[in-house]
């Protein structure tokens, strides 16, 4: 079994506790459901924040999802000039099968435009 990287990306609404964790879940849960994940299978994930979202940690929604197991950190984003403000990021590394073409990543809320390439969910 190998270790594949899942991206995913999220716009949160607002410096908001509650906005950051639900844009956080709502990216989590189709990370999950598009590449049918299974928590007992993530290794680890990383959390990304811009400067601007301070509120709380997104690893909590991973918490709230039955992430109990998973080691996770949370850190900020480098601070780009161009770079997309209110954005909430994971890279996520899961023990699968899958070939790493057909690992699905998720870019959502405005987020496509980091990745326009991988549009697919």
């Amino acid at each position: 079994m190998a270790i594949r990287g899942v991206r995913g990306a999220t716009i949160a609404r607002e410096n908001t506790r509650d906005a950051i964790l639900s844009a956080t879940r709502e990216m989590l849960e189709k990370l999950v459901m598009a590449n049918g994940m299974q928590a007992e299978d993530i290794a680890s994930a990383f959390f990304s924040t811009t400067r601007d979202l301070n509120a709380d940690y997104p690893a909590i929604a991973a918490r709230q999802i039955g992430w109990t197991d998973t080691a996770l950190m949370c850190m900020h984003e480098m601070d780009v000039p161009h770079g997309l403000p209110m954005c909430v990021r994971v890279m996520v590394h899961w023990n699968t099968d899958k070939p790493a073409h057909d690992v699905t990543h998720v870019y959502i809320n405005g987020a496509e435009v980091l990745r326009p390439d991988r549009k697919r969910a």
